[in-house]
């Protein structure tokens, strides 16, 4: 099931869900209309996987916040830090590929890596 955020619950979807995949979207958007029952598959698919939706007509405040600058845009949180961030819809294929590659990432390097990214 996909269900749709607000400002209000986006933060308590990312942090009380291992995977989080966010569909940045629009009602007028041709792109995002054909993408939707790509997305709903997988989410169909994908049980363990918290997939959402982001209207970026209603919610122009997470919009802005998050730089969508074009839709639709897929985000991906897993351990409540963001993975991928990519605009332009997916193929079922493609979209297969990355819960696949965000499924077997192994969070412990992620967090290394971005410890020793961040300035000391």
């Amino acid at each position: 099931m996909v269900t749709e955020l607000t400002l209000e619950t986006f933060r308590a979807a990312i942090d009380n869900n291992a995977t989080v995949i966010v569909d940045f979207w629009a009602p007028w958007c041709g792109p995002c209309r054909a993408f939707a029952p790509i997305f709903e598959q997988a989410a169909l698919e994908n049980p363990g996987v918290t997939f959402v939706k982001v209207n970026t007509e209603d919610q122009q405040e997470l919009a802005a916040h998050f730089e969508i600058r074009s839709i639709p845009t897929l985000m991906v949180f897993r351990d409540q830090i963001l993975i991928y961030a990519q605009p332009g819809a997916l193929p079922k294929s493609s979209l297969e590929q990355l819960i696949t590659q965000v499924g077997a990432l192994d969070m412990d390097a992620v967090r290394r890596e971005i410890a020793d990214q961040s300035p000391q």
